[in-house]
């Protein structure tokens, strides 16, 4: 059973670092054809710096949530690493509680509102015709993920008996 969930999470992580690849390098495309339409044939394509923004907010959160699945992410690492060694367990689960409220909170609870009045409103991107509600797509489904990636973080702090440190995994099951 715990090998079937360690490789469901290898997959979505792998799934993600895909997207993840494939974004950004739409987004140097993007970009690049931006700053070649504008100086080389003197106006820039419309949709070029949309497209770019667009990508870079999808980039964002899910590389958050990706920090989150390899306990990568610099602002809950330091904050825990700053305390007493025999406060860290205890700040590290405190931590994780507000990210997984947070998470629930803004990413699903609302970032589903943003998404079902947008597209119930059939509010549109200017340049690109895109509906703006699968733009703001990116903040359920990077919930999702991030309630996940916490919970299971959560789990593991709980069940260790010393929180490693720096996003190390070299803690001991109880």
């Amino acid at each position: 059973m715990l090998s079937a969930l360690i490789q469901i999470k290898k997959g979505m992580i792998a799934a993600l670092n895909f997207i993840l690849i494939v974004a950004v390098a739409l987004l140097v495309v993007d970009v690049v054809w931006g700053v070649f339409s504008r100086y080389v044939m003197g106006a820039q394509t419309k949709w070029t710096e949309e497209l770019a923004r667009f990508l870079l907010i999808w980039v964002a959160l899910l590389g958050g949530a990706v920090a989150f699945s390899t306990k990568g992410h610099l602002g809950i690492d330091g904050f825990v690493e700053k305390f007493h060694p025999d406060v860290k367990k205890p700040m590290a689960v405190f931590s994780h509680i507000v990210v997984l409220f947070f998470a629930v909170a803004v990413f699903l609870y609302g970032g589903s509102h943003v998404v079902a009045n947008s597209l119930a409103v059939e509010q549109m991107t200017p340049a690109l015709g895109w509906k703006m509600g699968y733009v703001y797509l990116a903040l359920p489904i990077s919930g999702i993920f991030m309630v996940l990636f916490t919970i299971e973080n959560l789990i593991e702090t709980l069940v260790s008996t010393e929180v490693a440190s720096s996003g190390e995994s070299t803690r001991e099951a109880v």
